[in-house]
């Protein structure tokens, strides 16, 4: 058999990509501009440790590559992750190297079996953003609710997590638009939106999938204006509200 060798090329870009991400600097610009917010440059080029001079540069390549989006105002230039695909990316990845962590450091120490600890900050782990949609326990907990009673459904012949990597494309069941309504969610506005309407999204601290897409930042942002979900001074960590454990508990009750 004859290897065919365009078969055996990397997928275009992916290299580039990779190395993009295999700076420390940038990656840790790009992982703190998970919350969904622009931050100003200063602010990037100390969380990267990294000096202006640098980071000129650094910013450029992200800017070019599609993974940064500049925003300029007056004098001052603010970066943001360019689109919620390109975040989604970077969670999937996040959670990827987490997982491959303790082979790692298995076949590195030849000593003590692999241990599964969790990097994940104890206080990021029930309720965060995931850019601008709900991530961590709590939303890996809401989604399986919504599948479990019939909002959600995987729309037929589209990939799912169990038969292949990546993100499954969802739709709202005539049941789910009744429910996304009574919580104030147009679906036929979020389906109007340029970008993916819904979609799981594998969590990093979770290994699971919670829902991402335009309608997981829709549902974000109802248990915000319902207050049952509020931000905190941490950035990415939120904050359950007392009317919000009742009413997630009301939810989840029969799980």
């Amino acid at each position: 058999m004859t290897l065919n060798h365009d078969d055996a090329r990397p997928f275009p870009g992916l290299s580039r990509i990779g190395a993009l991400l295999a700076d420390p600097g940038r990656a840790a610009m790009l992982w703190s501009l998970m919350d969904g917010t622009a931050r100003p440059a200063g602010e990037l080029t100390m969380i990267a440790g990294i000096s202006p001079s640098a980071a000129s540069g650094h910013f450029a390549r992200l800017v070019e590559s599609g993974l940064l989006k500049l925003e300029v105002s007056g004098r001052h230039r603010y970066y943001r992750i360019a689109t919620a695909d390109i975040a989604m990316a970077i969670e999937a990845l996040a959670n990827l190297a987490q997982a491959s962590a303790p082979l790692r450091e298995q076949a590195e120490a030849h000593q003590e079996a692999p241990r599964r600890a969790s990097a994940v900050p104890l206080e990021m782990r029930y309720a965060r953003t995931c850019y601008d949609h709900l991530a961590g326990e709590l939303a890996v907990r809401l989604f399986d609710r919504m599948l479990t009673s019939k909002w959600l459904e995987v729309i037929p012949g589209a990939p799912s997590q169990t038969q292949r990597p990546g993100p499954a494309t969802l739709d709202a069941t005539s049941r789910g638009l009744d429910e996304f309504a009574r919580l104030g969610i147009d679906l036929k506005a979020q389906k109007a939106r340029r970008r993916r309407f819904a979609c799981t999204c594998i969590d990093w601290s979770e290994r699971r999938p919670h829902l991402g897409g335009a309608l997981g930042a829709a549902f974000l942002d109802a248990c915000t204006e319902h207050g049952w979900i509020e931000t905190t001074s941490k950035r990415r960590i939120l904050r359950v509200t007392p009317s919000g454990q009742r009413h997630f508990e009301t939810v989840l009750a029969s799980e």
